[in-house]
């Protein structure tokens, strides 16, 4: 083997695959959990282990050479062929110790997680919990997350997915906005008020509409996409809006309108790949988050 590409480890390629998809040393540095001198420090390493110029540097970002593009193909099948390893080491670890990543929604991991986690401490001392609080879909293929709680069932192979049951909703008013208001008495009435809804998502659009109404976005006065921000605004008087009843109903400033509504409910599952869902570890705190969530559906 030429000596100079035993220099070559996996984590330069991985440096250079990365930048090559980001464009920018600060967001491979980020994704890498480096510094950006670091990445800098790498990829100038491997341009000097291969012996060519993989970038261009501009003053907008990282721009892959014509030589570095021709490689990357095969930093893919190598990035492939790690992920296999990971996971295959992963699914055969018998240890009840170790760290487990859960991943779940803003909302869910900062209302729902945080009890149940402890719970898992308590239980579980030798197993670390690392919470990824997300809205974007954590890669459970790559490794980006063990175990993911998730408001719909995803569709990727090899994922084992179980549905814990729907989460109740219900249509929730300050009692600030009510006072000044008024409460109404049918979903007609309802429509006449000032509504809190979704900015660029169409998931409550998409709700109305699947009960029978033609909403539009612009029915909704005040929105937005942050679903901890919408149970504020409706807080703070804004309008009406739909919340997790088993969340809405902790806060006293808060009164639910409509309660004979039937409202769709929102569906919670659980979410590992089939190569570690066995692993002792994570199907411990599998079983530990199905048994904590579990009072919050129906």
């Amino acid at each position: 083997m030429d000596k100079s590409l035993s220099s070559l480890d996996w984590s330069l390629v991985q440096t250079i695959l990365t930048v090559a998809e980001t464009g920018s040393l600060s967001e491979a540095a980020r994704q890498l959990g480096l510094s950006q001198p670091t990445v800098g420090r790498q990829i100038q390493k491997a341009e000097e282990v291969l012996d060519v110029t993989l970038f261009h540097r501009q003053a907008r970002g990282f721009a892959i050479t014509p030589c570095g593009a021709s490689l990357l193909p095969h930093a893919r099948t190598m990035a492939e062929a790690m992920r296999a390893l990971h996971l295959s080491a992963a699914g055969h670890s018998h240890r009840l110790s170790g760290p487990v990543r859960i991943t779940a929604s803003v909302f869910t991991a900062h209302h729902h997680l945080p009890p149940i986690i402890a719970r898992i401490r308590e239980a579980e001392p030798d197993i670390s919990i690392d919470l990824v609080p997300s809205d974007a879909s954590e890669n459970l293929l790559y490794r980006e997350a063990d175990i993911a709680v998730r408001m719909y069932r995803t569709e990727q192979l090899d994922i084992v997915t179980k549905h814990l049951g729907d989460l109740s909703l219900g249509v929730y008013a300050a009692q600030s906005y009510v006072q000044r208001r008024g409460r109404p008495t049918s979903m007609a009435e309802l429509l006449q008020h000032d509504l809190v809804g979704f900015d660029r998502s169409d998931r409550l659009l998409r709700g109305l509409r699947e009960f029978g109404v033609d909403a539009q976005r612009d029915w909704f006065a005040t929105r937005t996409d942050d679903h901890g921000v919408y149970l504020e605004l409706i807080r703070a008087g804004c309008g009406i809006g739909f919340a997790q009843n088993n969340v809405a109903q902790r806060f006293s400033d808060l009164e639910q309108l409509l309660p004979d509504l039937p409202v769709p409910g929102l569906p919670l599952w659980l979410a590992a790949h089939e190569a570690v869902r066995t692993t002792p570890r994570i199907r411990r705190v599998w079983d530990l988050l199905e048994e904590g969530l579990m009072p919050f559906v129906s």
